[in-house]
């Protein structure tokens, strides 16, 4: 059975560099940095050993109703935030709810709601504990709160593979329209998980920057000086449909969702393959599905969150698939303007990808010093032109656990 068109007509996003997609998208080509020193009374409390990162620089609550944001954790409410955005983007498509479906994603979940009611538990008693603290914390919480806000019935599906999440929910939204679960999918992810608990793990575990006194240029990857990620917070979601569907509502087509590729590493739960051979068969199968070569990709959007060890297996990947040919081909690390939103991040480098098919320009990577000389990328710090033809563009999502997906996009 030939496979159907899978388009993209509205996105959403709000992140470190703004708060929505059309401001994020600004901040990036800008090159302006979303990560700011924290001014939180916990971070001297607890003398954390980093006191930056890139926190969404519209809050919630100057977005979402009061009563509508008291149900709802942090992670949910960007959520939610987003794919009202997305929503309205799209022009509100008129669809039966039982064929509207939701996939949408978190690394980590309701960290702020379960450390606050455990909090709440210690000091004051299992009285004062909220009754909504296990709807609030539980991962599928986005995504029921996505699903009930737009009455989406055809299904309200969670992924949570890390850093990966949000990729691999945009790839499931492929499957599920192919499979015809829906006509419409509102996929993304969210994530808002910085707190002191999981700034000090990062930290313990030696995977954050410590540039305590240049948050701005601490993201730096591929740089021969880079030392760690950034965190941030954020969400972002993508309105996918049918051609069929698309075109008989006379929607708006930004681009198409070509294909994509979800593997494993099965080596280790923190560390990337260093052959790169659970990444390399992502972005393989993407393109298989994409029925493209790798002749035809004209950009990435990179994982690369400028940790010593992910960025060269990265380009070990990626040099498995493309040959010297990737040395040509125009590539963004986005991160380093934006942090690593974990579970939200490949949601957020989705739209971004689509944004550089529609303006013909691969986002630039800020705060390169001197480039790795062990990953020679088509890295500028400037937008590098797309060229006028047809574009198929990757983005690729790599997370703790050995967890690889890959989203392609096409020029429609």
């Amino acid at each position: 059975m030939r496979p159907k068109k899978i388009v993209v007509t509205g996105m959403g996003a709000t992140s470190p560099l703004g708060g929505t997609a059309p401001d994020s998208w600004a901040g990036l080509l800008a090159g302006v940095s979303g990560a700011r020193t924290l001014e939180h009374d916990w971070v001297a409390k607890y003398e954390l050993p980093v006191t930056f990162a890139a926190e969404a620089i519209v809050r919630p609550e100057e977005v979402l109703e009061r009563p509508v944001a008291k149900r709802l954790d942090p992670s949910s409410q960007f959520a939610l935030i987003s794919a009202m955005e997305a929503w309205e983007d799209a022009g509100r498509p008129e669809v039966a709810p039982e064929r509207l479906g939701v996939d949408f994603a978190t690394g980590i979940g309701g960290v702020w709601t379960l450390l606050d009611a455990w909090d709440t538990l210690r000091e004051r008693g299992p009285r004062r504990v909220l009754p909504m603290t296990v709807p609030m914390l539980m991962p599928n919480a986005a995504a029921a709160a996505v699903s009930m806000h737009f009455e989406a019935r055809a299904f309200a599906r969670t992924v949570a593979s890390a850093c990966a999440s949000s990729t691999e929910s945009i790839v499931n939204a492929y499957d599920h329209l192919q499979a015809g679960y829906a006509d419409v999918v509102i996929a993304g992810g969210t994530e808002s998980a910085i707190h002191p608990i999981t700034v000090a793990s990062f930290s313990s575990m030696q995977a954050l920057s410590r540039r305590n006194d240049d948050p701005a240029h601490a993201s730096r990857p591929y740089s021969v000086d880079r030392d760690g990620f950034v965190m941030g917070e954020g969400a972002a979601s993508l309105v996918l449909e049918t051609e069929e569907h698309a075109l008989a509502r006379g929607a708006r087509i930004y681009a198409e969702l070509a294909g994509g590729g979800v593997t494993a590493d099965s080596y280790h739960i923190t560390a990337n393959d260093p052959e790169g051979r659970g990444a390399s068969r992502a972005v393989n199968r993407a393109l298989a599905q994409a029925g493209a070569s790798p002749d035809d990709v004209t950009h990435i959007n990179a994982h690369a969150t400028s940790t010593p060890v992910g960025d060269p297996s990265e380009y070990v990947a990626l040099r498995e698939v493309f040959g010297d040919r990737i040395h040509g081909i125009p590539v963004s690390a986005t991160k380093a303007s934006t942090g690593h939103l974990l579970g939200g991040t490949g949601a957020l480098e989705a739209v971004f990808s689509i944004l550089a098919i529609r303006d013909r320009q691969a986002p630039p990577t800020i705060n390169i010093t001197e480039m790795d000389p062990a990953i020679p990328l088509q890295v500028k710090g400037e937008p590098q032109p797309l060229g006028d033809g047809p574009q198929l563009v990757i983005s690729n999502s790599f997370g703790f656990g050995g967890h690889n997906a890959v989203a392609a996009f096409r020029s429609y």
